[in-house]
């Protein structure tokens, strides 16, 4: 390794590889003797598999490209980006060195980090709902585990790069050599955006900006949090939301905001998530202190009924409004309920008001993946603020199947179409996967990411869960096959060949855990002396050629 040192740069070159190499050259000349041992190209080397030092490069990094996609969707919204949940660090790097292989670029891809999964998941108490109940230092610790292994995958990508530039150099094949010499400068890093989910902020505002700065020296550019009562707090998709009124919200954006300034992370992007849709109680009455203003438009949602001064209850608490006492109803919990049927329209206005307030996305949870519903609230909303996006949750929680062969089943009917075929109760059923109505539903279903960019309004597509219920499936399919009939057939045939014949990378799981960055180090630091584990007797070269 040691011999590098003393290779010839090719003339007249000054790309960064070449560049990193002379700056160290020049840098370990002038310590003198007892440095001479020091490599200058595996320096540079080195260097270049550590781009990011720390978080805050990260998030200062990922939340310009993250802005730069955003102007981009803007401009055309056929440009929308996409993310998957991750739990662990090991299925981030498994899903970007996919994209990369499959696509050669990871433009527009990003990674979501769903609070769901960490309290399901990451919590030291085991698995628990999502109910912001989890150590909330949890949160920031797997964002600075999915960048470390998203680093590790740089790592091991640029080294195999690094050992054909040897391989070549060896050869003699300048042409070759110049050719991963410009693959080397022109690398495209594995670490992307991450929308983080700081749930209700886990407190108040004081303890949403001590998390928030947390998450972000960890690396997050985008922190999702939701209007929800932080100790009232339920996952999305479930019954019993309570939301907050919008000044104690703004204030948690502000918190948000206040991190990001603080940290040097300008461009830091905050989504703000309404639970409105599905919510039907507040915890507390908003502060107003004129009509129309933020505060009474969030109580003229409230379930009032009108009453007389002699009608108060010792424990009631009133509004007042156009003259009238009113008393809104409150339940043996000491919440109040909204009025039915109200929940579009505290959706939009949620998003107005948090957008005129520091907001730079948007998140409406839903109940069903409906474009035209979702459409539907994105137009009000951009009447008034034009360039409103959107967050979308693809969520594992909505039956994709059932929902959209409901929808063509209506629109068949409404069109004056023969349904009779089909059952509205049996609509799941295998029976109706190679019909008129199953292929239409898999086509919106495969468009709907599409149609909801250009629709919608929604910027960015993600599903919270994907890799927990991956997990599940591809563990039981295992498990059945391996301790039934198949026995090691079951793992052989299912498992590993499918790794080889679809070049899946971890199958040198030796590689991908770091073996070969080990031995360069070794060799690095102890030259001819260095004891590699890349040796013949490797059972990791059983894969080398396949």
């Amino acid at each position: 390794m040691n011999a590098m040192s003393k290779f010839d740069i090719p003339a007249g070159a000054d790309r960064t590889y070449y560049e990193e190499i002379e700056n160290a050259r020049a840098f370990i000349a002038g310590k003198g003797e007892s440095w001479k041992a020091i490599d200058p190209e595996a320096v540079a080397r080195m260097r270049l598999q550590n781009r990011f030092k720390g978080g805050l490069d990260i998030a200062k990094y990922t939340a310009s490209i993250m802005r730069a996609d955003m102007a981009a969707y803007d401009a055309d919204p056929a440009n929308y980006t996409q993310s998957l949940g991750c739990w662990h660090g090991f299925i981030a790097q498994q899903k970007m060195i996919s994209i990369k292989k499959h696509f050669g670029t990871t433009k527009r891809k990003y990674l979501y980090l769903s609070g769901w999964m960490v309290a399901a998941l990451r919590s030291e108490f085991g698995p628990l709902p999502d109910q912001s109940m989890h150590e909330k230092t949890s949160v920031p610790a797997l964002i600075e585990e999915l960048y470390t292994f998203l680093r590790q995958a740089d790592a091991r990508e640029l080294g195999m790069l690094f050992r054909d530039l040897d391989a070549a150099r060896n050869a003699g094949n300048k042409d070759k050599e110049a050719e991963i010499v410009a693959k080397i400068d022109n690398y495209e890093t594995h670490v992307v955006p991450i929308i983080a989910d700081i749930d209700a902020g886990f407190g108040n505002a004081e303890a949403t900006y001590l998390l928030a700065k947390k998450m972000i020296e960890a690396g997050a550019c985008a922190l999702q949090i939701e209007n929800q009562v932080s100790d009232e707090k339920q996952c999305g998709h479930q019954d019993g939301k309570v939301t907050v009124p919008h000044e104690d919200f703004i204030a948690k954006i502000r918190a948000c905001r206040y991190a990001f300034m603080e940290l040097g992370v300008e461009d830091g992007v905050i989504v703000t998530r309404t639970d409105s849709l599905g919510a039907g109680l507040t915890k507390q009455i908003a502060y107003s202190k004129e009509p129309g203003d933020i505060g009474d438009q969030y109580n003229a949602f409230l379930d009032c009924e009108e009453i007389s001064e002699a009608d108060l209850r010792p424990s009631d608490v009133v509004i007042k409004r156009d003259g009238k006492l009113l008393r809104p109803k409150r339940l043996p919990s000491n919440l109040y309920q909204f009025k039915p049927g109200t929940g579009e329209d505290r959706c939009v206005l949620d998003s107005i008001t948090s957008l005129q307030n520091g907001a730079d996305l948007l998140w409406i949870e839903t109940e069903k993946p409906h474009v035209g519903q979702i459409g539907g609230m994105m137009n009000r909303i951009r009447e008034v603020i034009p360039n409103a996006k959107l967050v979308y949750n693809n969520s594992p929680s909505f039956n994709w199947t059932l929902k959209f062969r409901e929808q063509v089943f209506e629109e068949m009917e409404a069109e004056g179409k023969d349904v009779s075929a089909y059952e509205k109760a049996r609509l799941m059923s295998a029976d109706y996967d190679d019909t008129e109505l199953g292929r239409i539903a898999d086509e919106k279903i495969q468009s709907f990411q599409r149609d909801g960019a250009r629709d919608a309004g929604i910027f960015h597509h993600l599903i919270t869960l994907p890799t927990y219920h991956t997990a599940a499936l591809s563990t039981d399919n295992l498990a059945k096959r391996y301790f039934g009939d198949e026995a090691m057939l079951g793992y052989v045939r299912n498992v590993q060949r499918e790794e080889i014949r679809q070049s899946i990378a971890c199958v040198k799981h030796q590689n991908m855990a770091g073996s070969d960055i080990g031995d360069d180090h070794k060799e690095y630091f102890a030259g001819d002396a260095a004891l590699k584990a890349a040796g013949e007797d490797n059972t990791m070269n059983q894969f080398e050629n396949v």
